[in-house]
C-alpha cells in the first residue's frame, strides 16, 4: 500500500507517530530531496528503506516503480520536503494515477504550512483559498490576485523571500489596502508572523526583505477587513 505521509515544515517535533511508523514499516520511500528525507530518518533512529527521488520534473520517469512496490503488496511512503506531497509539492500526479488505476494508498497528516499560516494570521479562517505560488511575471501576477477581488474567502498563497514584497505591492494595487500578514520561517526557531495593511507590509518588506520560507495570508473583500475602514473583529464573523 502507498502512504501520503505529511512531514515536518520546520520543527521536527511535529512529524506524528503515525507518520514514523509509516517510514519505519517503508520498504521503499518516494521523496523530493532524498538527502533531506534521509537526514529525517536519521534524527529518529530510522534504518535506510530503499529511496528514489520524486521530484519536479521526474515525476512521470519515477511513477511507474512505484506503483509496482505498492501493487506488489510493499509499503511505500510518499513524502515532500516539508508539509503534504502534492500541495505546492510533487505528488498529485502519482495520487491521481493511484486513483484511477485502482492503487490503494491513505493519507498520514500533519504539519500543514497553509493552515498554520491562515491560524498564525488572526484573519477569518470560516472559509480560505490557497493558490499556491504566484506567477513570477508582473502581468500574469496582476491577473492573479485581481481574480480574487471580489472574493470573500481569506487568501493563502506562497512565495519567495526575493519576491515578497513585490508580491505585496501587487497584490495590493489589484485587491486595496486590506488587512493581511507575512508568515516567515513557521514551526522554526526564527519564526516571525508580521500583521497590518498590504501598503504597510510591502512598505516594510521593500526595506527589509524577509529571510526563510514566506506564506502570505490576505483577508477577502470585505469592508471590516479594509486597512482604515471598520472595525477589526466584525459582528457575526465566524472566528472558528
Amino acid at each position: 500500500m502507498l502512504h501520503a505521509v505529511a512531514t515536518p515544515i520546520g520543527n521536527l517535533g511535529d512529524l506524528s507517530p503515525r507518520a514514523l511508523e509509516a517510514f519505519k514499516s517503508a520498504s521503499l520511500v518516494a521523496c523530493e530531496d532524498t538527502r533531506r528525507t534521509w537526514q529525517l530518518l536519521s534524527a529518529f533512529g530510522v534504518p535506510r528503506p530503499e529511496m528514489v527521488s520524486y521530484r519536479q520534473g521526474r515525476e512521470e520517469r519515477a511513477e511507474g516503480a512505484i506503483i509496482e512496490a505498492a501493487r506488489a503488496g510493499r509499503e511505500v511512503v510518499l513524502c515532500s520536503d516539508g508539509g503534504y506531497p502534492s500541495v505546492s509539492d510533487p505528488g498529485y500526479r502519482l495520487l491521481r494515477r493511484c486513483a484511477a488505476e485502482g492503487v490503494p494508498f491513505d493519507v498520514i497528516p500533519g504539519a500543514s504550512a497553509v493552515l498554520t499560516a491562515l491560524v498564525a494570521s488572526g484573519l477569518p479562517t470560516s472559509s480560505f483559498t490557497f493558490k499556491g505560488f504566484p506567477p513570477r511575471q508582473p502581468g500574469p501576477m496582476e491577473r492573479f490576485f485581481a481574480a480574487e477581488a471580489a472574493a470573500p474567502h481569506t487568501l493563502v498563497v506562497f512565495e519567495s523571500p526575493y519576491r515578497t514584497a513585490k508580491t505585496l505591492a501587487c497584490a495590493l494595487r489589484a485587491l486595496g489596502d486590506r488587512e493581511a500578514a507575512v508568515c516567515i520561517e513557521l514551526t522554526k526557531l526564527h519564526e516571525r508572523v508580521e500583521r497590518g495593511p498590504l501598503s504597510a507590509l510591502a512598505e516594510k518588506f521593500a526595506a527589509s526583505p524577509p529571510k526563510g520560507e514566506v506564506a502570505l495570508v490576505i483577508a477577502g473583500s470585505n469592508p471590516k477587513f479594509a486597512a482604515r475602514g471598520g472595525k477589526e473583529n466584525g459582528e457575526g464573523e465566524d472566528d472558528a
